[in-house]
């Protein structure tokens, strides 16, 4: 029994008149949320880094050379607004893992690039960060992974749908 089954059991207990089984998906996929951020905070907590700095430097690293992109790209593929992504960079910056630096192709626009110490530090984050995923899902099958990945792609993309959301920062993307 978790969580969720007491929920469960708890508005069938108060309303048997409604049907609550879509809580026993959405709940247990928050509380997973839930479990995976906590466990990795605590990894970045010795290296003084917050989950959504992380993000950051992730979003360069993975972006590939020259590791520097606009805050609108990188708002893009955070899907953050530029005022909160803005307040990451100033963070990350005082951090000396990035810096700014101005845009040749926008004379109003600045450029964020990860510095040497920003590049090291992601370098082997990302190990401990894969490390945490696969010990998180290691109790599943590789079979079972792939098949919860595809069901959980299934519900994103119809939830899209129904609510009329369309991830228009894909757009933004260009070619992968």
């Amino acid at each position: 029994m978790d969580r969720i089954d007491i929920l469960m059991k708890q508005w069938q207990k108060e309303r048997p008149d409604l049907d609550a089984s879509s809580m026993e998906v959405l709940g247990r996929i928050m509380l997973l949320n839930r479990f995976a951020e906590s466990g990795f905070e605590r990894l970045l907590k010795p290296h003084n880094l917050t989950l959504p700095e992380f993000d950051v430097l992730a979003v360069m690293r993975r972006c590939g050379e020259p590791f520097k992109m606009s805050v609108g790209t990188l708002c893009s593929y955070s899907l953050l607004s530029s005022g909160a992504m803005t307040n990451r960079v100033d963070r990350l910056e005082k951090k000396g893992l990035v810096q700014r630096e101005p845009n040749p192709a926008d004379r109003r626009g600045i450029l964020v690039v990860l510095t040497d110490k920003g590049f090291d530090l992601i370098e082997s984050l990302i190990v401990l960060r894969l490390a945490e995923t696969d010990r998180l899902t290691s109790l599943l099958s590789n079979e079972d992974q792939t098949n919860l990945a595809g069901i959980l792609k299934r519900l994103v993309a119809s939830m899209q749908t129904l609510d009329g959301y369309v991830d228009t920062a894909l757009d933004d993307l260009g070619p992968l």
